[in-house]
C-alpha cells in the first residue's frame, strides 16, 4: 500500500477511484478547445460592432450643406465708405482683412449692420448675416466670413 492509502484509511475517508490517464487528457483537451473557441468568438463580435459604428459617424459628418457662391449684380454690389466695391463673400473677406476700424464702424452700429443686411438680402445667407450682426470689429467679422466660406463651393 502507498502512503496516501494508509493516511486516508486512518482518517476514515473513502478513497476515490483512480482516473485513467486517457480520460484526464480528454477532459483537459476539451476544456482547452472550449476556451479557445470562446476567446476567438469574442474579438470577432467586437470587431463587427466597431465596423458597424464607424460608417455611421462618417455619414453624420458628411451632412454639411454645400452652397454655390452668390455674386451680386452690379447694381446690388456693396460700396464701402473708402470706395471699395464688394461683389461676394470673398471680396467681403478681403475687405475685412484690410479695413480701417472707422470704415467698419460707419457701417456697423448698435442700430444697424449694413454688411449683415447686404449678406442676408442680396447674397441670401441668413446664417452668416446673423453671425455678422454679433461682430463688433473687422477681424471678428472676417473670421465669420472665413468660417462661412467653408460651406461654399467655388
Amino acid at each position: 500500500m502507498s502512503i496516501f492509502k494508509k493516511v486516508s484509511k486512518k482518517v476514515g475517508e473513502k478513497i476515490a477511484p483512480k482516473k485513467t490517464a486517457s480520460k484526464a487528457v480528454k477532459k483537459t483537451a476539451v476544456k482547452k478547445v472550449a476556451k479557445k473557441t470562446v476567446k476567438k468568438s469574442t474579438p470577432k463580435k467586437a470587431v463587427k460592432k466597431a465596423a458597424k459604428k464607424a460608417p455611421a459617424k462618417k455619414v453624420s459628418g458628411n451632412k454639411k450643406q454645400v452652397r454655390a457662391l452668390v455674386c451680386a449684380d452690379p447694381e446690388h454690389c456693396f460700396w464701402t465708405t473708402d470706395g471699395k466695391v464688394l461683389e461676394d463673400l470673398n471680396h467681403l473677406q478681403m475687405a475685412f482683412g484690410s479695413m480701417q476700424e472707422e470704415v467698419f464702424l460707419h457701417h456697423v452700429t448698435k442700430e444697424k449692420n449694413d454688411f449683415a443686411d447686404w449678406v442676408e438680402h442680396i447674397l441670401k445667407d441668413e446664417t452668416c448675416a446673423d453671425e455678422l450682426r454679433r461682430s463688433r470689429k473687422p477681424s471678428s467679422a472676417r473670421t465669420v466670413i472665413v468660417r462661412t466660406l467653408r460651406n461654399y463651393s467655388f
